[in-house]
Parts: C-alpha cells; sequence; structure tokens
C-alpha cells in the first residue's frame, strides 16, 4: 500500500524532480566548469533539497496509506480497526477523526445488535408463529414457533413452506398491495386453525403472524354444546310441569290429582338434580371446590363405597364383591372420592344390572394406585369410549332419562380425579362388561397401612 501511494506521488512530481534534477546537472558542470563555488553549493544544496522532498513524501506516503488501510477496514464492518501509531502534521488530525468515527460506529453497530438480539428474543418468545417474506416472496424470517410448524428454508418461495391458499392470499396482497390483511388457515396442520394477520414491511416485504385458534375453537363449540345441551335437558321436565300444572288447574282430572302431582315432583326432582351437579361441576372445574387431601388407605375408600352403595345395589339385584388390593395408603379427599365412587358405581347400576355382579378393587401402577369398578352387562361399543366422560354425553338417551340420570356424573368424576392428580379411564368390550377406573397419586412418608373390607 505505502509503495502504491508512494509511486503515485512520485508521478506526480516526477516532471519536477526531473526539472530539478537537470538542473542541479546542469549548475554542477557550469560550476566546476568555471570554478565557481557558489554556484556549485547551490546546486548541491538543490540536490540535497531533493532528497529530503522525496523522504517526507515517502512518510507522507506511510502516513496516506495507514489512513487509507484502517478506512477500508472500517468498511468491510472490522469496527476495531484503529490507527495504532501516531501521525504527523494534519494527518494526525484526519487519524484521530477517523478513530472517532470508528469508536461510534462501533458503539451503533453494537447497540443495533442488541436492539436485533432483543427483538429476536422478544419474536421467539411468542406463542404466535411469524413468518417474514422479501418483496420478490421469499423466505426472509422465522421465529421459533414458526420453525415447530412447518419445515423452513432461507429465501426459498414461501409457497414452498406454506400451502395454505388463504395464507398465501393474505400475505402476497399485503406484500404486493401494502394493505393489511387477515385470513383464517385451515390447511398449514390437519385439525389445526389459525389466525392469519399479515402486513407490509416499510422497506420492501411482508411480515405475517399465525396465531392458533384450535383450543379456542374447541372451547367456543364446547361453550355452544353445553348452552344446548342444558337447554335441552330443562325443556323436558319444565315442559311436563307446566302440562300437568295446567291440566290440574283446569279442574278436569279432579281423580288424578295425586298421580299428577307425583309427575310434576318427579321432574322437578329431576331439575334439582342436574342444577347440584351443574353447580358441582363448576366448582370442581374452576377450581373454587377445595379438597382435604390427606393419606387414606385404599381399604377405607373401597368400604366407604361399599356401605353406600350396599342397598341400592340389593334392590337392583346386583353383588357387591371387593377384590385384593395393595396396602399403600394414597393421597385423596375421603368424601371427593366417594362420590367418584358413587357415580361409577351408580352408572354400573343403571346399565348393566343385568350381569348382576360388581367388582370394586385397586391395584398398583409405577407411582400410584388404580381403582376400579368392574361389571359384567352388555358393555360399550368401542366408538362411544373416548367421549363416556363429556358433559351430557348419553349412548342411549331415552334410557338415561328414565332412569333419572343429569348426563354430568361420569364428567363430575373425571374433573375430580384430575383435581387430584391422577387419570380416569373407560375399557370395555360388548357383552363383556365394562371397567371404570382411575388412579390417585400414592401418599409420601406414610407406613403400609393394613386393613380389610367387610
Amino acid at each position: 500500500m505505502k509503495r502504491q501511494v508512494f509511486f503515485k506521488l512520485l508521478g506526480i512530481f516526477l516532471p519536477l524532480i526531473l526539472l530539478s534534477v537537470g538542473l542541479t546537472i546542469f549548475l554542477l558542470h557550469e560550476g566546476w566548469a568555471a570554478g565557481n563555488a557558489g554556484v556549485t553549493s547551490l546546486a548541491l544544496g538543490l540536490l540535497l533539497a531533493i532528497a529530503i522532498s522525496s523522504l517526507a513524501a515517502f512518510r507522507i506516503a506511510g502516513d496516506f496509506a495507514r489512513l487509507l488501510e484502517t478506512a477500508e477496514r472500517l468498511s468491510q464492518g472490522d469496527w476495531n480497526a484503529r490507527i495504532a501509531e501516531p501521525l504527523g502534521g494534519e494527518f494526525e488530525e484526519i487519524a484521530a477523526a477517523l478513530d472517532r468515527m470508528a469508536g461510534r460506529l462501533a458503539q451503533d453497530f453494537a447497540a443495533l445488535n442488541t436492539s436485533r438480539r432483543q427483538l429476536e428474543t422478544l419474536l421467539n418468545s411468542m406463542q404466535d408463529a411469524v413468518i417474514a417474506i422479501s418483496p420478490d416472496n421469499r423466505l426472509q424470517w422465522t421465529n421459533q414457533r414458526m420453525d415447530s410448524l412447518v419445515r423452513t428454508r432461507f429465501r426459498a418461495p414461501v409457497v414452498e413452506t406454506v400451502r395454505d391458499p388463504d395464507f398465501l392470499r393474505a400475505i402476497r396482497g399485503a406484500n404486493e398491495q401494502r394493505i393489511v390483511l387477515t385470513a383464517r388457515a385451515t390447511s398449514i396442520i390437519p385439525g389445526r386453525i389459525f389466525d392469519v394477520t399479515a402486513a407490509p414491511m416499510p422497506e420492501g416485504g411482508a411480515v405475517a403472524v399465525l396465531r392458533d385458534l384450535t383450543e379456542t375453537e374447541r372451547m367456543e363449540k364446547t361453550r355452544r354444546d353445553f348452552i344446548a345441551n342444558v337447554s335441552h335437558e330443562l325443556r323436558t321436565p319444565l315442559t311436563s310441569i307446566q302440562g300437568y300444572a295446567e291440566t290440574l288447574l283446569d279442574g278436569s282430572s279432579e281423580n288424578h290429582y295425586r298421580e299428577f302431582l307425583e309427575i310434576i315432583r318427579k321432574n322437578a326432582s329431576r331439575m334439582s338434580r342436574l342444577t347440584e351437579d351443574l353447580l358441582t361441576l363448576a366448582r370442581v372445574e374452576s377450581g373454587e371446590q377445595r379438597f382435604d387431601i390427606q393419606p387414606v388407605s385404599p381399604a377405607e375408600l373401597l368400604h366407604d363405597a361399599v356401605e353406600s352403595f350396599r342397598e341400592v345395589a340389593r334392590v337392583h339385584g346386583v353383588e357387591l364383591l371387593v377384590e385384593d388390593f395393595p396396602e399403600h395408603s394414597v393421597n385423596a379427599d375421603r368424601e371427593a372420592i366417594h362420590q367418584v365412587f358413587s357415580n361409577l358405581m351408580d352408572n354400573a347400576v343403571k346399565y348393566a344390572a343385568s350381569g348382576r355382579r360388581l367388582l370394586l378393587g385397586a391395584r398398583p401402577l409405577d407411582r400410584g394406585l388404580e381403582f376400579y369398578v368392574r361389571d359384567f352387562g352388555p358393555g360399550i361399543s368401542s366408538e362411544h369410549l373416548p367421549r363416556l366422560f363429556e358433559r351430557f354425553y348419553r349412548i342411549d338417551k331415552a334410557r338415561s332419562r328414565e332412569s333419572g340420570g343429569t348426563g354430568l356424573g361420569l364428567a363430575i368424576a373425571k374433573h375430580i380425579v384430575l383435581a387430584h392428580g391422577g387419570t380416569i379411564r373407560a375399557e370395555s368390550e360388548l357383552n363383556h362388561g365394562s371397567v371404570f377406573a382411575f388412579s390417585l397419586p400414592l401418599a409420601t412418608n406414610v407406613e403400609r397401612v393394613t386393613s380389610s373390607v367387610e
């Protein structure tokens, strides 16, 4: 670099140097020829000046080259580039100014990097997926949520990453029309629904935010179904009460007063049970229900269940049997688990009394015990099993209403078990009965309890 600059400066001053050298040679010749010492001294002084000027030019070229080298490193993004050695004359001020500029650029670039990392962290922490495309509709950036949904490849056409037509229409429209567009994408991932908001970026391209609405849609559907089911469940007894009350008011059925009043009482009782079950389910689901969880032996839980249900089973001609069970205690609210057993056994007696037997018991799991109620009735078809614990779900709706059921017993049992940190399930085979089982965690730091169930 120094040599290149030196020769450039030499090319600029070469005519002057040649002229000076020629003049010096002429004066030396004339001085020696005439024996004139003054002319000779002048020639020698000029020759010395040329030498000093050449050395000065070389030094200037070196300083200038260092300035150029530092500027070149800065232009390539090396913000740590500085002029290490001091320069002389006016170049020192230029070097100081260049160093100050490099320092400010380094600070600005560090601040820019910090802002970029903060923005990336913010976008990656979002639960929503974010994708940005360039003006030519190619993938420019995605956050981690988007990467977890689809396979992304930088600079690939966006259609190769997401093929949903509604999403593509929104993000391309925002890119080309420079307006904010929204859409609902249903084919990005099968079974998932995304709300898409696409907006143009100032320098061209567009960015889209995808919000997963699958759970929201499911909850909304559950709410609509719940309202419809409650309305339907209440309409039937209310219609019956209203009809028989009007008949009594007409006074045309004096011989049937007692019969009609009994029907009204029966339907009012059904409405009362439904309301009570709804309130219980709401308290358990919302977490308002407080459970007194303490170590309880399986024997105590099974004994409570058998004793409270013995008379009901006798009326239906069903024998209650208790099988062997482990001796480890579990963490449970005794009253709440009693309700779970009651709901499961009531369900079994109503729909599987033909089996004439109910088996209760418990078996060990890795970190808990699994309690079960087994009947020997007609069994349940496999397509019904996944929905048995939903609110108001009934296999035989007419038979359920005749038996006085509200359709909420299994849902209440499910949420009580979940609140205990357990799980609940059902398994069945047609003509071979059913098993309803739920798990409870083992009690910690509690010695084994030995007991029996009468």
